[in-house]
């Protein structure tokens, strides 16, 4: 078969580990040439690393999502390195703290917010307008989130934030659809990651609980959620847009 992804030029944010890691090599063995961003410099140039060490093609660009000129100087990076920038898979995301709404503070508030949020519209809009000026179209996919399709006690900022990237991922698709930029986001349900590792620290038996929650019986594999992205950048996914794809183990459709 055909590498879905023969010479797109693909980046991916949040490429240091889990998701973003898993989808970033999944990416590269369907031919693409991926730019891995990450605050985290050592976990990015692993995933690069791991990428050329199977003739795969990848360079790392460290840039904090929440920050304007670091954005656009990544989307500069990678046009510099590749020529142009064909699609990009934002998925750079924090969980923040664990509280009720009454209890929030407003420092958790600010922070999940700037990274869930305004760093992915910030990606976005740079990634557009570079797609634009290169007039021949792209495809972007956002992490949101199973939360962002419904609430969760404890994480409500969170799933607000999630909620958020639904929103700008829909609102997107309609601006560009004639534009030849599609827009969609995956929602996956919990994940095998160091994020969900970080949310059931010290209390395995929420763990057990969460995973008997999906109703396939267990959590998911970063893997695949890097399988349903790469479809989407695909051009096998050449008329999907404005979707925010659950990839939950059923979860939502409870």
């Amino acid at each position: 078969m055909a590498e879905q992804l023969k010479d797109k030029v693909i980046l991916v944010t949040g490429g240091g580990s889990g998701i973003g890691r898993a989808t970033s090599l999944g990416l590269a063995r369907e031919g693409a040439k991926v730019v891995v961003c990450d605050l985290n410099e050592a976990g990015g140039e692993e995933t690069v690393g791991f990428i050329t060490q199977k003739g795969g093609q990848a360079t790392f660009i460290k840039a904090d999502v929440t920050n304007k000129d670091q954005v656009e100087a990544l989307i500069d990076g990678v046009v510099k390195a590749y020529g142009r920038i064909d699609g990009a898979f934002n998925n750079a995301g924090i969980e923040g703290q664990t509280s009720t709404i009454a209890d929030c503070t407003d420092e958790n508030f600010d922070r999940i917010a700037s990274v869930n949020i305004k760093g992915v519209w910030l990606c976005m809009r740079a990634e557009l307008r570079q797609m634009q000026k290169q007039g021949k179209g792209g495809a972007i996919v956002n992490t949101a989130s199973g939360a962002g399709l419904v609430g969760v006690a404890g994480l409500g900022v969170y799933s607000a934030s999630k909620h958020a990237v639904v929103g700008l991922t829909k609102t997107a698709a309609l601006e560009f659809a004639k534009s030849g930029v599609r827009v969609n986001a995956v929602c996956p349900g919990l994940i095998d990651t160091p994020m969900a590792a970080r949310l059931i620290d010290g209390a395995p038996e929420m763990g057990d609980m969460i995973a008997a929650m999906h109703p396939i019986g267990r959590t998911g594999k970063p893997e695949e959620i890097g399988d349903a992205v790469t479809w989407l950048l695909s051009d096998q996914a050449s008329f999907v847009t404005g979707v925010s794809m659950p990839v939950d183990g059923g979860l939502v459709a409870q």
